[in-house]
């Protein structure tokens, strides 16, 4: 049976289109619930008619993927906590409250504050729920508190923060996707512990994780290794240090850092192994069965339930259960299951990243993989284990290729180098991973294994730092946008259809799609010529100032502002470059505007009118009687001046009515 006429192979895609649509469409909810009312309607109706009529009509296909469409609208819709009338956005306002809270999951640190996941329990006393992104101040929180944890504290609950320069990452929508809608900022002196947790799966997963990381600690683990163990493991990632990280990131190796399919399938390989020990008898199958699903699900709580291991765990459980059975499991039907049950509990997880990239690499492995391991068959062994591993490599990298571009603009070149090497190293580390867990539950570690483990995930950490030391082969800052991206799967997908069973036809819509694929790099490139722009950054004691003209960018300010992160990333998004880097001038003419900058020089350009005044460097220019001979349209202050002095020009502006845009409260600016 073809992957194509599985009904799961229709109904998954419809019901994901349906959940994008509620999303990105900020559908109604009772605008979604008539529509699934009346697509289950025609659905009864059709069924009816084709139970009834002996030549079968498309209708019935048709109104069931129209249901699936709208039934992952509802679901989407239903899954939405803040259409409780108890969720807090409800019940609260800007002004301080008294708040309890229940910590859910440990973050990685800032420099001054410990990050947790909190939901909220109550407001004054009053119940509510819904979670917030809590943070404690490090100075009067050194250590981290376990998961369960209730305090309670009096503060605002706040939106979060914008992004202050543009096209950065924007965190605050990225914690609104995971229903995370305010952020509370606890006050030390306010902030009261209670010494009974809340006792759920979460706080025993927690208490596991503390465990098992404290008796490897015990048993000479250093920090580094110990924090790699912890992510590879454990799926908490809080301790690896941003060097370790970024070594990762340009060997093309970052995603076995979260625990994930590679992870979940050596588990299930090695508990399959050991399983073989164990009779094979009826009874035992069966105990066999409900040892592994325990066991994996058992690994995925411990884990944290992040998108990649919660569907690889549900993956491979359908596997364990069709081995069980005896039956050939088609793959791809598992992979159907597992995104679709998925989405029904938590719909919210198709717009994470990581959720995404895995369903990605995973369908390209099981699609294209075959075609080419076929392309040569090596007879021995070890050459044929190697020759799998690129080829299952090859065809991940060009499954997440364009979602990887998309979201992190940067490609590694180097990645078949690093799955070659680091593939069969991983196996070695889960293993000893694994053996070590158990001992580290209940006590400490045998030494020789915990040398063991540590000495391979030091001789990784060499391995993968020695690999990301050739940067010149990691291709950076690469332009693609959404229509880019879809354009180029399309592509991909019918270059592969063509490898698959090349014939005319497909070879013809394969070059068709590269032709659209150029019109979509051409068209963008078009629009791009026609954006004009002068913006100010907000840039922490500096500034910064961008002229865009077309596909080019001159940059007033220092080289470091030049070439820092901020100004790499608009240049990214708006497919420009940098052509020129000045010094700053105190008049300014960009597109018939005037723009005046006034600095800590205090020069005041003669005779002039501005529609913009720029205050830099904190200026002591008296503002109030400037503005009685100037009527600027807007007065600009940037992330160089002193805070009292933005005050008190807010101030005056206010008096003369004039708009005031301080960078350092509004982000940044652009003309």
């Amino acid at each position: 049976m073809k992957v194509r006429q599985f009904p799961l192979a229709k109904i998954t895609p419809w019901f994901t289109a349906g959940i994008a649509f509620a999303f990105y469409g900020k559908a109604n909810a009772i605008f979604v619930f008539w529509c699934l009312l009346a697509a289950s309607l025609v659905l009864l109706a059709t069924w009816v008619l084709a139970r009834r009529t002996l030549a079968q009509r498309p209708y019935f296909g048709i109104a069931t993927l129209v249901f699936s469409f709208a039934l992952g609208a509802a679901v989407f819709v239903a899954h939405d906590e803040t259409l409780n009338p108890k969720h807090f956005i409800h019940h609260t306002d800007d002004a301080p409250h008294t708040l309890a809270l229940v910590l859910r999951e440990r973050l990685k640190n800032t420099p001054a504050q410990q990050r947790y996941v909190a939901h909220l329990t109550h407001i004054d006393g009053k119940p509510v729920t819904g979670k917030v992104l809590l943070q404690l101040p490090l100075v009067h929180f050194r250590r981290a508190l376990p998961v369960g944890t209730v305090l309670q504290t009096k503060a605002a609950l706040l939106a979060h923060k914008k992004p202050k320069n543009p096209d950065q990452f924007d965190y605050g929508a990225y914690l609104a996707q995971r229903s995370i809608l305010a952020q509370v900022y606890a006050d030390a002196h306010t902030l009261k512990i209670r010494k009974q947790p809340v006792k759920d799966i979460f706080c025993y997963a927690d208490r596991v994780r503390s465990t098992i990381v404290q008796n490897l600690e015990k048993s000479g683990c250093a920090a580094l290794e110990l924090s790699v163990i912890a992510a590879l493991l454990l799926g908490q990632q809080q301790e690896i240090d941003s060097e370790t990280v970024r070594d990762y990131q340009l060997a093309g190796a970052v995603h076995i850092l979260s625990v994930s399919g590679l992870h979940v399938g050596l588990l299930m390989v090695f508990l399959n192994a050991l399983l073989r020990l164990l009779p094979n008898t009826k009874s035992m199958r069966r105990f066999k069965l409900v040892l592994v699903l325990v066991c994996l699900w058992g690994f995925a709580v411990v884990a944290g339930l992040s998108p990649s291991v919660v569907r690889s765990v549900t993956m491979f459980s359908f596997m364990a259960v069709g081995m069980h059975l005896k039956r050939k499991t088609n793959i791809f039907h598992t992979l159907l299951v597992s995104a679709l049950l998925i989405l029904v509990c938590r719909p919210s997880f198709l717009f994470d990243i990581g959720f995404q990239l895995s369903y990605a690499a995973l369908f390209f492995i099981l699609w294209l993989q075959p075609m080419l391991d076929d392309w040569w068959q090596p007879k021995n062994r070890v050459a044929r284990y190697f020759w799998q591993i690129l080829t299952v490599s090859f065809a991940a990298q060009i499954g997440t290729m364009p979602l990887s571009i998309y979201y992190f603009h940067q490609f590694p070149g180097l990645f078949f180098v690093t799955n070659l090497i680091v593939i069969p190293l991983l196996s070695i580390i889960m293993a000893l991973g694994i053996l070590a867990m158990v001992p580290a539950i209940f006590g400490v570690v045998p030494d020789l294994l915990a040398q063991a483990l540590t000495a391979s995930v030091r001789i990784l950490n060499e391995i993968i730092g020695w690999i990301a030391s050739f940067e010149q082969f990691v291709l950076t800052d690469i332009p693609l946008n959404r229509a880019m991206m879809i354009a180029l799967y399309a592509l991909i997908v019918a270059a592969v259809l063509w490898l698959e069973r090349p014939n005319f036809a497909k070879a013809t819509l394969a070059l068709t799609l590269v032709l659209i694929f150029q019109s979509v790099v051409l068209l963008t490139r078009m629009h791009t010529q026609t954006q004009r722009q002068w913006l100010v950054f907000d840039v922490y004691k500096n500034t910064g100032i961008v002229a865009h003209d077309g596909s080019r960018l001159t940059i007033y300010g220092s080289s470091d502002f030049a070439e820092g992160r901020a100004v790499q990333t608009y240049a990214t998004a708006h497919f420009a470059t940098i052509v020129a880097t000045l010094p700053i001038k105190n008049t300014v003419y960009f597109e018939g505007n005037e723009i005046a900058i006034i600095d800590s020089a205090n020069v005041i350009p003669p005779t002039i009118q501005p529609d913009v005044l720029l205050l830099r460097q904190s200026p002591k220019q008296n503002l109030d009687r400037l503005l009685q001979t100037v009527q600027p349209k807007i007065v600009v202050a940037d992330a160089s001046n002193y805070k009292s002095y933005v005050d008190r020009w807010k101030a005056t502006c206010k008096k003369y009515k004039i708009p005031f845009h301080a960078t350092a409260e509004k982000g940044f600016f652009k003309l």
